[in-house]
């Protein structure tokens, strides 16, 4: 993975978007969805629920696993901009995800979480 903080991060959500087609069968419907409230890293749909998913990556686990960055304000951004996504394009069932990258010694380990939160936490 390259060294900068964003070319990271740019390759991580490509390396978990296609993880997700893979292994997950969802269709990636739209990559760095953006609105006034925030960014959503990837948007798949799975069957009939549109799926908003964080990607985020860390190398190594000694600072805790690349989820726990995801906190309740991060939540609240993803929530709003989900929202605003679903006024313009339609759709009603709706689940948020996180995919974690994990860099082990130069290998990439994927762990992924379906229902991380719920829009009805940060009511």
């Amino acid at each position: 993975m390259r060294n900068d903080s964003y070319g990271k991060g740019r390759e991580a959500e490509d390396k978990a978007a296609k993880w997700i087609e893979k292994n997950k069968g969802y269709a990636v419907i739209e990559r760095n969805y953006r609105s006034p409230s925030g960014e959503i890293d990837i948007i798949a749909k799975d069957r009939e629920t549109v799926v908003f998913i964080e990607v985020k990556f860390r190398k190594g686990t000694s600072y805790g696993y690349p989820a726990e960055a995801v906190t309740r304000i991060k939540q609240e951004r993803i929530i709003k901009t989900a929202m605003r996504y679903i006024q313009e394009n339609c759709g009603e069932n709706i689940r948020f995800d996180v995919a974690e990258l994990i860099d082990n010694k130069g290998v990439t380990y994927i762990r992924y979480t379906e229902n991380a939160f719920e829009w009805r936490q940060c009511r």
